[in-house]
């Protein structure tokens, strides 16, 4: 169990940073982040096209931890009907703004008590790093069960994570668990894994490794997006052709990947 109040935390956060770089890797910079976006949106855009060759028009969808709107922008374009999801009241007041045809509501995906959504009701759910801020184990749990809930059977569930081969590391906002202990959260509520895709190779620092090296050499890279908001754009132009390629042709990553699960 943990002492740390996520909800204040994420509400202090976002009102001091309600931007692309409040809700990814604040340290790098509104500009870096911007490509790093880029990146995700792509990776995502592909593998949402894949799930569904038919088309999402009309499809009920829910977005977990929807922050500034990035993936509500994606489904909508796809025609799907949006329904977002925020712990935060500043977050879900700028989203109600922003995208008026869509709903959205205050809640807490890993609470014990019951969303206010009704059951199967959506044949998709998307929690884009989203789960891993979950510090509490308990509630990291019942964010699986949750999420299955709503779900129709044989409906996709869609989220990011770190994924490590070795030991949960945890920050205080932050704990990145095993593989092994995702998946068997996953199956013990309902999911099946379908499969899991780079979603970063080398723009997001590299977890999944235990190299000292590795995450030494990956902060000096980081060093101009450090430095100023120019030099951070400078550096994620540089990166991103081959971050598109490396997501593409790599099967593993040593950072972020998204896992496709399916409800049993």
């Amino acid at each position: 169990m943990t002492s740390f109040d996520n909800r204040q935390y994420w509400e202090s956060r976002l009102r001091e940073h309600y931007s692309l770089a409040g809700v990814g890797y604040l340290r790098l910079g509104r500009r870096y982040n911007q490509w790093m976006y880029r990146v995700r949106g792509a990776v995502f855009d592909r593998v949402v096209a894949s799930l569904r060759p038919e088309g999402w028009v009309g499809r009920a969808v829910l977005d977990v931890g929807s922050g500034t709107g990035f993936y509500v922008e994606r489904w909508l374009r796809l025609g799907a009907r949006v329904t977002g999801l925020d712990l935060t009241e500043v977050a879900v007041g700028e989203l109600q703004r922003a995208f008026p045809s869509a709903s959205f509501l205050q809640a807490d995906i890993g609470t014990a008590e019951t969303v206010p959504l009704a059951p199967a009701s959506f044949e998709a759910v998307s929690a884009m790093d989203v789960l891993f801020h979950i510090v509490d184990d308990d509630a990291y749990a019942r964010a699986f069960v949750n999420i299955a809930a709503l779900l129709k059977p044989r409906g996709w569930f869609l989220w990011s994570d770190n994924f490590l081969r070795h030991a949960t590391e945890r920050v205080t906002h932050q704990a990145s668990r095993s593989l092994a202990e995702s998946t068997r959260l996953l199956e013990a509520a309902g999911f099946e894994i379908v499969r899991r895709v780079p979603m970063f190779v080398v723009m997001n620092y590299p977890a999944d490794t235990r190299s000292r090296l590795a995450r030494w050499g990956w902060t000096a890279l980081m060093a101009p997006a450090l430095v100023a908001e120019p030099l951070g754009w400078l550096l994620g132009a540089a990166l991103y052709p081959l971050e598109r390629a490396l997501v593409t042709a790599k099967r593993e990553s040593p950072s972020t990947e998204l896992m496709v699960c399916r409800r049993r």
